[in-house]
């Protein structure tokens, strides 16, 4: 059953092409044209829909932006709804994708069912939309990581693997944070100790903040001016209170002249009060004058401390911090350290103990992988040694190989090695051993079609899979890619007829000059244009009546 298919594919201004629409079918496409017409400029404009980086360069001459559009159509949208939700946009209600890229001389925009998105985004709808595979990707098939993804795929192992991967992250951040404890030596820990504890010391001791500053720099300020506040307040409290003139004796005798006048001016009773009120006022003021005097009439004693204090404050803000409040941000932060210093022996035993279990744990949950591994790995190579026999490998034996390892690694307590062995009497050697390209896109084809049949990706490209085959093998290779066009929608850029012809759809990309400029453009083949194509394909431009006949036969042989 299809999961669902890429509908239509939309490019504007996208390097040689100026406008092109295609709408792709249910299984296999096939997409032919000579070289240099632009084919892989289509499986170009897919994966940058699909999250790779665009340049400036891929825009037309002579255009601003180019433009491309993809039309997803899901009959099960599930994991594509999943992706979705992850980053917060809604899911796709009616099965219906639509991914738009933009993309300018300054930036790029990218939309999905009309939300803008970042890349990142498209690149993980890509990873559940759409299995690229281009004329250099079965180097992959070389890695060994790739190697383990596969078998894992194939088993359907991901539980079991995130489950693994889980222990395995747990124990690489305890032994890290072990190497951390032993990082420093004894006389470096000791030192660092050392100095954190004088520090922590001769800040704790000083008693330091912010308003003990202000008051002591505003008594130092007083006491060092104390000859001219005393004048001052002398000045003041007689004036009020004190000499022949003060202000005391003005306001009594202006209160006496009040207290006469009120015989004659009824208001002048107010007044008098109120006069009575001033020079009591008069006289609590003096008062205070002299009395704040005396408390800062110190002596050197207390001036010499004023000064070593303000000398402290000062000498701390050189050393530490330009301010108090920072000042005492980093005694916390000291003291915060020194207890972590002075207890590395103890959080050491308990980190070792923590790294001992997790080991334990990690170990296990990578044996329960590796027991499911062996049990599959038989099943894998039976399954690619199956694909590989149709594929022209009569007598070609593949192999899974797994080898323990001695400790932990990301992937598991495992080790793999594909082996191949791709005639009769051959021993088997590692995958990465064979030279040949054209081996190695057989076995990667292989791998892909045993795969179709264990993943959900509704879209497989194969951009030239067959280079470097031909004549029967080239038969073999295009029925296989029908074969997986039967459960996945399948886009195949082809140079061989013997592919072209297994194509449930065919599409034939030309260039053509017009007005000194060069298009590109893709068409949709059915019946005679079809038969021309592949007559093309077999020999070469001029077509003869014999290229039109063998044309004819493969075509009819494929669709009997």
């Amino acid at each position: 059953m299809m999961r669902g298919m890429l509908s239509r594919l939309n490019i504007r201004n996208l390097a040689l092409v100026d406008s092109v629409s295609v709408s792709f079918q249910n299984g296999l496409n096939v997409i032919t044209g000579e070289t240099g017409a632009g084919k892989s400029l289509l499986i170009g404009a897919l994966r940058l829909l699909l999250g790779e980086r665009a340049d400036k360069s891929m825009i037309r001459t002579g255009e601003s932006s180019c433009g491309i559009e993809a039309i997803f159509e899901l009959a099960d949208p599930s994991d594509v709804n999943a992706a979705l939700e992850a980053v917060g946009l809604p899911p796709c209600e009616t099965g219906l994708l639509i991914i738009r890229r933009t993309i300018t001389e300054s930036s790029s925009k990218n939309l999905v069912n009309d939300s803008p998105v970042t890349l990142p985004v498209l690149k993980a709808l890509g990873d559940v939309l759409v299995d690229m595979h281009g004329p250099y990707d079965h180097q992959s098939l070389l890695k060994t990581e790739a190697q383990m993804d596969i078998l894992d795929a194939f088993g359907h192992l991901g539980e079991e693997r995130a489950a693994y991967r889980s222990k395995y992250q747990n124990f690489q951040a305890l032994e890290k944070r072990l190497q951390e404890l032993s990082n420093l030596d004894n006389s470096g820990l000791a030192e660092q100790i050392d100095l954190l504890a004088w520090k922590v010391k001769e800040v704790s001791e000083a008693k330091i903040s912010d308003e003990d500053e202000t008051t002591v720099q505003q008594e130092h300020e007083q006491i060092a001016n104390a000859q001219n506040i005393l004048e001052l307040a002398q000045t003041a409290a007689g004036r009020l209170t004190e000499g022949e003139v003060s202000a005391m004796d003005s306001l009594s005798a202006a209160r006496k002249a009040c207290t006469q006048l009120a015989k004659y001016m009824p208001d002048a009773e107010a007044w008098a009060q109120e006069l009575e009120g001033a020079a009591r006022t008069a006289q609590e003021i003096s008062a205070a004058i002299q009395s704040a005097v005396e408390e800062i009439s110190a002596g050197p004693e207390r001036l010499q401390f004023l000064d070593e204090r303000l000398a402290l404050y000062r000498s701390f803000k050189r050393k530490y911090a330009p301010s108090v409040p920072e000042i005492l941000i980093k005694l916390e932060e000291w003291k915060v350290r020194l207890k972590d210093l002075q207890s590395r022996d103890e959080q050491r035993a308990a980190v070792e103990a923590e790294h001992a279990a997790a080991l334990i744990e990690t170990e296990k949950a990578g044996r329960a992988l590796r027991k499911k591994r062996q049990k599959v790995a038989g099943d894998l190579a039976d399954a690619i040694t199956t694909e590989l026999r149709d594929l022209g490998f009569e007598h070609g034996l593949f192999e899974v190989q797994l080898l323990d390892l001695d400790e932990p690694h990301a992937s598991g307590l495992d080790e793999i090695e594909f082996g191949f062995a791709p005639n009769a009497g051959e021993s088997m050697r590692p995958l990465r051993a064979i030279a040949s390209s054209g081996e190695i896109s057989r076995v990667m084809l292989a791998v892909k079609a045993v795969l179709a049949r264990h993943d959900r990706i509704p879209l497989l490209v194969f951009d030239e899979i067959d280079a470097n085959v031909g004549g029967e093998i080239a038969n073999a290779v295009g029925d296989k890619l029908a074969q997986v066009g039967q459960t996945h929608q399948v886009i195949a850029i082809t140079h061989l007829p013997q592919v072209a012809v297994c194509g449930h759809s065919h599409f034939a990309v030309s260039k053509r000059v017009q007005d000194g400029r060069t298009f590109t453009q893709i068409s949709p083949l059915e019946g005679s244009e079809r038969t021309e194509e592949i007559a093309r394909m077999l020999g070469g431009k001029d077509l003869t009546k014999v290229t039109l006949q063998h044309a004819k036969e493969l075509l009819a042989n494929r669709k009997g």
